[in-house]
């Protein structure tokens, strides 16, 4: 099945646009008029131009509000239909798109919509030209692909089509299945767009707030699996509004928008096997079974700063490289790497971003299935050379400039840590401290969708609802992203301004991606009091903030006491399950680390917590010390 993406989809000139789609592995492209019309290039030579990108147009759109007008309107609509089809010609375009018209003279009437474009559909078949109808959620008499389909049955003409659109099928919760009942050689072209659910205006949701299959709430796979079921084997073409991807990079936005296109194939072939000739190609979502490493780039000035807040919170360096000027410092099933090299991937991220996570490993019980699915979900893949003894281990390029590497236990690569590492014998001591909880990664707000694009269709991992963390700076949107059975959690912030917390990490650290790391502990209070012992100074919180929290949940003066003196905080589900956390003072580079307990199958992140945390964060920056008594 061809690939095709909308013009109006990606920003940047005609140009760019051409080279980001072909770059991206789409086969051809619709030609949205506005981007021709503004293009200097003749017809003929923004043809050619198409072509020698490896393009084809597959669509020419939209002509509007021509079906059920009046005369003079009704001739002039077919004089403008006439001068289009010229166009196409110059173009080498062979099917044009045709909505249903919202034109106040515009008059109703199956058959009157059928009479016009079958005169049409003969004009256009003179021509060697094809006509496709595409029922507008808003359109004026027709905003329905019931509708519309019936108007092209009616027409009965070979050279016209009907053309659906997820959007505005899904826009309208239509029910997708009665798709099935079309013939799959009368639809001539499906478009494809998400969205988030938002009670708004559907021409203003549709022309600002579209997104990519698997990036909004629309249920774009039973749409989907609803076409395949008709035999349709056309082009599934991509048509996306969005004021984010308007201002994004048009290289970043061909390319979600061919994963979102693999992604979504993949899901209906699951679904529906029968449909897809055979097994699906790809793996299935990678199940990660958890963080095996959070690798550290540093160097031998800022790296000590580093290695003592590690063992603050009760870590010990376990293993020194063999090759490498690399250390695994480790407490329970938390393995922290620090590479002070100076040479290779490590040194050029420190260079960039200072003393900072560059990679993430992720425990998958198949390593090479990970980058096979990775790989064809358009994931650049990552090497670098081995040096003596060491072992291959399949990476791909992940989120600001970082990394991730993939472990499992069939093809041995487990054995990393006693293969390529000397153990150096050091006492381990038990703070309590146990596995990774969750890793926050911070962005650019507009990189958002793509980052969860990108966890959610590689791995197994549903996303939550988005939130707005509210700092006293502006906005943060945070998502979490998790394993069904919690072992592995995400949560992504988009920065919209660079005074937020957020934003300002982004700035300072050149882009880099993870700001904070969370760690479970099995007994918070032990944790804190265990790490307050070795020098830990945990973030100050409010005496006001533990008098309000005693009045919202009612706790008992004794557990007030003990999150106040640890400045620990807490907040309970509506089922009553519980989390309490602290955090660290963040190191020069403002990543910090997070302590956490979870309790009662709590399932969140403590975002209620987020301001106060936030608060903390920027009185510390500003030098203010909270008053105890």
């Amino acid at each position: 099945m061809k690939t095709s993406i909308a013009t109006v989809s990606i920003a940047g000139n005609l140009g760019e646009k051409l080279a980001a789609i072909s770059a991206a592995g789409f086969d051809g492209l619709e030609i949205f008029e506005q981007d021709f019309l503004q293009d200097a290039a003749s017809p003929r030579e923004l043809g050619q131009m198409i072509r020698d990108h490896g393009l084809e147009v597959m669509l020419f759109q939209p002509f509007r509000d021509f079906e059920g007008l009046p005369e003079p309107l009704r001739a002039r609509a077919f004089d403008r239909a006439r001068h289009k089809f010229d166009l196409m010609a110059e173009l080498g375009a062979e099917l044009m798109l045709i909505c249903s018209s919202v034109h106040p003279q515009a008059m109703g009437g199956i058959d009157r919509a059928a009479d016009d474009l079958a005169e049409l559909a003969g004009i256009a078949a003179e021509r060697g030209l094809r006509l496709g109808y595409e029922a507008l959620a808003w359109g004026r008499h027709v905003n329905d692909h019931r509708d519309a389909w019936e108007i092209v049955r009616r027409a009965d003409h070979p050279a016209l089509g009907l053309i659906l659109d997820s959007f505005h099928s899904l826009g309208r919760r239509i029910d997708p299945d009665t798709i099935r009942r079309i013939p799959g050689d009368r639809i001539f072209f499906v478009q494809l767009a998400d969205a988030p659910q938002i009670e708004m205006d559907l021409l203003y949701w549709s022309r600002h707030f579209r997104n990519m299959p698997g990036e909004g709430d629309l249920p774009v796979v039973d749409f989907m699996r609803a076409v395949a079921a008709t035999g349709y084997a056309g082009p599934l073409s991509l048509e996306i509004f969005n004021d984010q991807f308007r201002g994004g990079s048009p290289e970043g936005i061909a390319r979600d928008g061919h994963r979102s296109l693999i992604w979504l194939m993949d899901q209906v072939h699951r679904a529906e096997p029968a449909l897809a000739g055979g097994a699906p190609v790809l793996p299935p979502n990678i199940r990660a079974l958890g963080v095996e490493f959070i690798e550290f780039a540093s160097d031998a000035v800022e790296a000590p700063a580093l290695e003592q807040a590690l063992a603050r919170m009760g870590f010990h360096r376990e293993g020194v490289h063999r090759n490498k000027s690399v250390t695994v410092w480790r407490q329970g099933d938390i393995r922290i790497v620090l590479n002070t090299e100076g040479t290779g991937f490590a040194h050029s991220f420190f260079l960039n971003h200072g003393t900072g996570v560059c990679d993430l490993g992720l425990r998958v019980e198949d390593a090479q299935a990970t980058v096979t699915r990775a790989a064809a979900l358009d994931a650049r893949l990552f090497h670098q050379p081995l040096g003596p003894g060491e072992m291959d281990i399949p990476a791909i390029r992940g989120v600001g400039g970082s990394i991730l590497h993939f472990i499992d236990a069939k093809s041995g690569l487990d054995d990393v840590w006693q293969v390529e590492f000397t153990p150096t014998g050091e006492a381990a001591p038990d703070f309590g401290l146990t596995r990774v909880d969750h890793v926050a990664e911070t962005m650019d707000y507009d990189e958002m969708l793509s980052w969860s694009l990108f966890y959610s269709s590689i791995f197994d991992m549903q996303r939550r609802p988005m939130l707005d963390v509210i700092d006293p700076d502006g906005l943060v949107r945070s998502q979490a992203i998790a394993a069904p059975d919690g072992g592995t959690r995400i949560t992504l912030n988009g920065a919209q301004s660079h005074r937020t917390l957020a934003g300002g990490f982004l700035a300072d650290s050149m882009g880099s991606a993870v700001q904070h790391i969370a760690l479970a502990s099995h007994d918070i209070f032990a944790s804190a009091e265990a790490m307050a012992g070795a020098g830990f100074q945990p973030l100050e919180i409010t005496e006001n903030y533990y008098a309000d929290l005693q009045a919202r949940y009612g706790l008992d003066d004794g557990m007030i006491a003990r999150l106040r003196r640890w400045n620990i905080l807490y907040e309970q589900d509506d089922s009553g399950g519980e989390f309490l956390q602290f955090y660290g003072r963040p190191l020069a580079g403002g990543l910090f680390f997070e302590i956490v307990e979870r309790r009662g199958g709590y399932d969140g992140y403590g975002a209620l917590n987020a301001p106060f945390r936030i608060a903390a964060l920027k009185r510390l920056m500003r030098g203010k010390a909270i008053p105890r008594a």
